[in-house]
């Protein structure tokens, strides 16, 4: 009977698990969403206790500079031995300090460049971060380890971003981009015709690999997506808290919440809040595509049941975008946030 059972089973979900050990980093962007006002650490146990309560098939350390946890190496260790695609989002200073074997436990390192030039991308970040970028992304093409170069579209680089996708290229990496959300202030915000001229600049230099942005994704005429924020993603805090999208306003859930809950933690309120319908959306010919926009926009904004800000059909507008499509690729945050990814057109 037991066997019976268990091979009726239907599986359990899995999910894609955001963790950020520490919000400590080696640079003060201005455009930065983590909180540089405290020191914030998630504790090798605390990590250990997700892990086993929560079914995940990927795991991305993101937030701070990972690397300037000190317990780092015993938290990849720990990581390491788990049956998931580990990456890591880094400026280069956490891939520096670790050696190749522990580089090798990557299935992908993600590098944050938001400028194509040398000379603009330390103005920002600071001298030598372009160097040091360039250098380790060598480094783990060289080890056989895959690399993305991740960038926020924002005011200042809106309509540049296909220059970095080129840059990206000469590491045989795609181009991830998120779009910037106005969490500790608004002077990097696109406004609405920025946002749609850099999409639209974007895939006319570029082929899509994947869109998670989901106005972007209904004006492109795709289907609705899998997974995605409220869903399936998880966001473990350095703070020790649990949010369904890395922009959701607010503190987030006590840890000891996902603990108790384990996979059921999407039925709690901000998961459910964050794949909610907003009213306005009802009867729209892109509902099941956009579902209503960004929510951890809208939250931001204080406005979770409102028209994403970004959204043509509430001015009665026509954005229709035409994109490319790249060969598939297996890459562990396809579906776990509201990104887009793309490669440099050949």
């Amino acid at each position: 009977m037991n066997d019976i059972s268990a091979r009726t089973e239907e599986p359990r979900r899995s999910f894609s698990l955001g963790l950020g050990l520490t919000n400590e980093c080696n640079l003060a962007c201005q455009f930065c969403y983590r909180d540089p006002s405290r020191v914030d650490r998630l504790a090798p146990g605390q990590v250990r206790a997700v892990l086993d309560r929560l079914p995940v098939r990927s795991v991305n350390l993101g937030t701070g500079e990972n690397g300037m946890h000190p317990q780092f190496p015993a938290l990849l260790d720990l990581l390491r031995h788990e049956p998931l695609k580990l990456t890591i989002t880094s400026n280069g200073h956490s891939i520096a300090v670790i050696d190749d074997e522990q580089v090798r436990a990557f299935a992908d390192v993600e590098f944050s460049i938001d400028y194509p030039s040398r000379a603009e991308q330390d103005a920002q970040r600071g001298a030598g971060n372009w160097d040091l970028v360039m250098e380790q992304a060598a480094r783990c093409r060289r080890l056989g380890v895959g690399v993305t170069f991740i960038a926020v579209m924002m005011r200042s680089n809106f309509d540049r971003l296909h220059e970095i996708a080129a840059v990206a290229a000469r590491f045989e990496a795609p181009l991830r981009i998120n779009v910037y959300q106005a969490v500790r202030t608004d002077a990097f915000a696109l406004t609405y015709e920025e946002y749609w001229d850099g999409f639209a600049r974007l895939f006319s230099e570029t082929d899509v690999i994947a869109i998670g942005e989901p106005l972007v994704r209904a004006m492109a005429g795709l289907p609705a997506r899998r997974g995605g924020c409220g869903a399936g993603t998880v966001r473990v805090t350095p703070r020790g808290t649990v949010q369904p999208c890395v922009y959701w306003g607010g503190t987030g859930q006590a840890l000891g919440t996902l603990i108790e809950a384990g996979s059921e933690i999407v039925e709690t309120e901000p998961f459910v809040a964050a794949r909610a319908l907003p009213e306005p959306c009802r009867g729209c010919a892109h509902e099941a595509a956009c579902h209503g926009g960004c929510a951890g926009r809208r939250r931001l904004m204080d406005a979770l049941d409102a028209v994403d800000p970004y959204c043509p059909v509430a001015r009665g507008e026509d954005r229709t975008l035409a994109v490319r499509m790249a060969a598939a690729r297996d890459l562990p945050k396809l579906e776990s946030a509201c990104t887009t990814i793309v490669q440099a057109r050949i």
